[in-house]
């Protein structure tokens, strides 16, 4: 059984159009952006996130042991890691951190709007009742009018 219609080719399917940043977003990145601080913190937390960071420390390890800056146990490069640790758990912690504040802003946003939602669903209520109230009249009258009036 043969029809003419054909599944689209997905060359054929329509492309979607990419989406909007939310603008409380895009707000809340340049006032954090206004800080020095910020800014660093953000580039150190990119870096350390990256797989650049992973080929620069096997690349470090193996030069180091390779070329026996120091000899085993490693004590320099094992306390020289160590303080690494505890500098990239603070950028951890400071990018959980700005995760925290992101979902803040879009959170106090969508706050926002569903007060915004509750009032036009108040007003819009309202409305609904007035427009109630009108059609009861416009019954209450045509029905007056067309009980004292003989019909044709």
């Amino acid at each position: 059984m043969s029809t003419s219609a054909q599944a689209p080719q997905p060359a054929e399917l329509p492309k979607t159009v990419g989406r909007e940043p939310n603008p409380a977003l895009v707000q809340h990145a340049q006032e954090r952006a206004e800080s020095i601080q910020n800014r660093i913190s953000d580039q150190i937390t990119k870096f350390a996130g990256s797989m650049w960071f992973v080929y620069l420390h096997i690349l470090w390890f193996a030069v180091w042991i390779g070329f026996r800056v120091e000899h085993y146990p490693y004590g320099l490069l094992t306390m020289i890691v160590s303080l690494e640790a505890i500098f990239l758990s603070t950028f951890v912690m400071i990018s959980q951190n700005r995760a925290d504040e992101k979902h803040q802003v879009v959170a106090d946003q969508q706050w926002q709007t569903v007060q915004i939602e509750d009032t036009q669903n108040e007003e819009l209520l309202d409305l609904s009742h007035q427009i109630l109230e009108l059609t009861k009249q416009v019954h209450a009258y045509a029905t007056a009018r067309s009980d004292g009036e003989p019909t044709g």
